[in-house]
Formats: structure tokens, C-alpha cells, sequence
């Protein structure tokens, strides 16, 4: 029944759909005008490499402006959770962990991967392929070791559990998790059961008396004095030590390495979504990926990158070990976070 200005249902329901269709076209039509991209990221090296090996020689020829929103990954996620239900995000790309990345996904803020406007993504490392971001860089966890005092390389994670190794060997605190799953993979866990790994960690306090350090300079402080012949870390790490002179080389379990994975996502509700996905793509060129690997060790992503062949030496893998990685159970690993956490400060610290 017409009301007395001639509406029916249907005319505003189709009313409504022409303003939405508007609507949508005009968010569409913004997208691709757009001419910047607000990346969220890291300072310090992490930043300038950005600039140097995707902005400069890729982005910015394509009049695409590039804004840094410059801090911590928990202040990044927090800043995502807080305008998820904002009509504009804060940020266009949040480049964190994958496992965070896991974590921000699973709380709805990331957008799904456009295929069709990331054809690079068909170039990545199958092993680092994931639904809910595109891989930038990665490393590995291995063992990393002084050749002086230790001149046959360690061939397990079990060899850090030798007796002549009292007192000399080295662990982060921040990387509890790691620690615990590098004792499980040896003690019969596995990437998706960490329980293991906390009995094998107490017959390591026994056995060695492993020093626990605040952080990853404090380590590398302990390695160049000699302090520490072994340790856990990834090979990233440890090729930039051995740059800086401490003496340390890297072997990679049998056990298999576990990927390290830096990501870049776009945000749901990205205000520059086209810009977002260009600068997604030139993230992936392979020009632009082998610029991180001399300055921070990590390896580019994509199989048609190609580093020096001393440099892969170095820092790569070989198809066989990565075949053989440990990928992490991200929903294992984030669900018990804080249990493993609270069982490390108190039974293997305490």
C-alpha cells in the first residue's frame, strides 16, 4: 500500500540498495584514486629498508606516498583492536609476527588476501603460505654455536643437553616458547604439544646449568666474552653477530628449524585499500626482498629471488630443510602463552 508520498516497500528497499550501490561505488572509486599507503611498522633498520628497497625504487615512481605509523608490535595490535569498528582504519598495512598477525586475524581486523591484485603471492615459499597475511621475511630457529670451544657442529637440540657444556650455555627469557618447544621436539612433543618439553628443560637445569638472559643483546654480550659456547636463536641473529664480530656459527637441527616469519597484512577497514595491495605486490618483487637479506639476515619470501651464492651460505636453507620445518601451531602457541610463560618464571627461572 502506497503511503500519502507514493513509497511502497519495494521502492525503499530498492531505494536503498541504488544508495548503497552509490555508496560502495564511491568507496570503490576513493580506493583507487588514492595516492598513499599508511604503513604501520618498526623503526630503526626495519624502516629505512622499507624505504630503500620498496618505496624508492617501486612506490613512489607510481606517485604512491608512503606514511610510516612508527611502534611496537603491542602497541600496533592495540591500535588495530581500538578501531576495528571504525569506518576508517588508523593504519592501511600492519607489518607484526605471525603469530600476532594469527592473533589480529582471529579478532576479525585483517582483510582476506586479494589474489588477483598480489600476483607475486603465487612466487612465495609454499611452507610460508598462510590465509591471513603474506610472508615478507623469514629465518629460522637454529642452534647457534662459538666453533672455537665447540669445533664439530652440534647436529641436535639435544646437544645443548651435554654435561661439558656446564655453565656455557645461553637462553633468552623473551624467548620462552621457543625454548620450551625446542626441549619438547627432543623429549617426544611435537609443534602442537609443548607439555614435554617442561621436564626436558628441568634435566637441563640439572645438567647444565643454563644462564638465562633479558634479552638478545645480552646474549650476544655473553657470546663475544666467551661466556656462552651455545645457544638457541635464529640464524638472522646470528649471521648479524658473526658480522659484528662475535664468534658463532649456525647448524640446523635435525629436528628441523622453526620459521621465524615477519608479515605484512592489510587492515579490514584500510581507508587507501588499493594502495594497500600495490604496495603489498612491490613488497614482494624480488628486488625488493633481497635488500634485507645482507643488512638483516632474514630471506626473502618468494622462490624468484635469488641472493648471492656466499650470502645464501650463509643465511638460506636448503629445499630439504625446509621441507622440514617445524611450522608453528598458531593456535596452540597462542592459547598457551601464558601458561607456558607462568610455568617458565616460576619452575624454570624459580
Amino acid at each position: 500500500m502506497a503511503t500519502d508520498f507514493g513509497w511502497t516497500r519495494r521502492g525503499v528497499l530498492g531505494g536503498a540498495a541504488a544508495l548503497a550501490g552509490t555508496a560502495a561505488a564511491g568507496r570503490i572509486a576513493r580506493a583507487a584514486a588514492c595516492s598513499r599507503v599508511v604503513v604501520g611498522t618498526w623503526g630503526g633498520d626495519y624502516q629505512r629498508l622499507l624505504t630503500a628497497n620498496i618505496e624508492k625504487p617501486l612506490t613512489d615512481p607510481q606517485g604512491l606516498e608512503t606514511v610510516h605509523d612508527v611502534g611496537t608490535s603491542s602497541a600496533r595490535k592495540t591500535k588495530l583492536l581500538a578501531g576495528r569498528a571504525s569506518r576508517r582504519g588508523a593504519m592501511d598495512i600492519a607489518c607484526l609476527s605471525d603469530l600476532d598477525t594469527y592473533e589480529m586475524n582471529e579478532a576479525g581486523v585483517l582483510a582476506p588476501i586479494d589474489l588477483a591484485r598480489v600476483p607475486s603471492h603465487a612466487n612465495l615459499i609454499k611452507p610460508l603460505v598462510r590465509p591471513f597475511a603474506i610472508a615478507h621475511i623469514y629465518s629460522a630457529k637454529v642452534i647457534v654455536y662459538n666453533p672455537t670451544k665447540i669445533p664439530a657442529a652440534p647436529q641436535s637440540f639435544n646437544d645443548l643437553w651435554d654435561p661439558k657444556y656446564k655453565g656455557r650455555v645461553g637462553l633468552v627469557d623473551g624467548h620462552y616458547a621457543q625454548n620450551i618447544e625446542s626441549a619438547a621436539l627432543v623429549n617426544g612433543g611435537s609443534m602442537s604439544n609443548y607439555e614435554p618439553g617442561k621436564a626436558k628443560l628441568l634435566e637441563l637445569k640439572t645438567l647444565v646449568e643454563p644462564k638465562v638472559y633479558p634479552s638478545n643483546e645480552a646474549l650476544a654480550a655473553a657470546l663475544k666474552s666467551e661466556e656462552v659456547w651455545i645457544t638457541l636463536m635464529f640464524k638472522a641473529r646470528g649471521f648479524m653477530w658473526k658480522k659484528a664480530g662475535i664468534p658463532v656459527e649456525c647448524a640446523t637441527p635435525k629436528e628441523g628449524a622453526t620459521p621465524y616469519i615477519s608479515d605484512m597484512a592489510v587492515v579490514k577497514n584500510a581507508e587507501n585499500l588499493d594502495c594497500a595491495w600495490r604496495y603489498m605486490e612491490a613488497m614482494l618483487r624480488p628486488e625488493a626482498q633481497v635488500g634485507f637479506a645482507d643488512r638483516m639476515g632474514y630471506l626473502p619470501t618468494v622462490t624468484n629471488a635469488k641472493l648471492p651464492p656466499d650470502l645464501e651460505k650463509e643465511i638460506g636453507f636448503s629445499e630439504a630443510e625446509i621441507a622440514a620445518f617445524n611450522l608453528p601451531d598458531y593456535g596452540y602457541v597462542a592459547k598457551n602463552a601464558a601458561p607456558l610463560l607462568e610455568w617458565w618464571n616460576k619452575s624454570f627461572k624459580g
